[in-house]
């Protein structure tokens, strides 16, 4: 008897399992399924994997960010004030290692083209990024 209520509950168990996973694939063939998820890159656009070569129109840092940002949805953030040192870093000129870049994830094409001395800034809610001067840089700074 008491093998039978295993079983049962088993069963049981099996059938809500299954019914659950169920809800998020669909059958798009015979014996195919698909999953009715979010991709990893739709749900975190900075995860999209890019592949971009910037042609010679673009001859700036700042321009190659905008480039990459076009379709995505998300605006770069420029400070108004000139004195903020963002505008130092938008206005460099683009390396030409970094004219082809890919294929490479949004965000790590965003901080390879700023470099190592600057953090990436993210504003969700606005769909805004821009950058700051990491700690130690703007420590060493200060001391002179």
């Amino acid at each position: 008897m008491m093998s039978i209520k295993y079983l049962l509950g088993l069963v049981l168990v099996t059938t809500c399992i299954l019914t659950v996973s169920a809800v998020y694939e669909i059958q798009v063939g015979r014996y195919s399924t698909m999953k009715t998820l979010p991709t990893e890159a739709q749900q975190n656009i900075f995860a999209t994997v890019t592949n971009v070569q910037f042609d010679s129109s673009i001859t700036t840092v700042g321009e190659a960010m905008r480039h990459l940002l076009e379709n995505q949805g998300i605006r770069l953030a420029v400070p108004r004030t000139q004195e903020n040192q963002v505008h130092t870093l938008l206005a460099l000129p683009l390396p030409q290692i970094h004219r082809q870049l890919g294929p490479i994830s949004l965000r790590h094409a965003l901080e390879t083209l700023a470099g190592p001395v600057w953090r990436l800034v993210q504003d969700p809610i606005h769909r805004l990024v821009s950058f700051e001067l990491c700690n130690e840089v703007v420590e060493e700074g200060t001391d002179e």
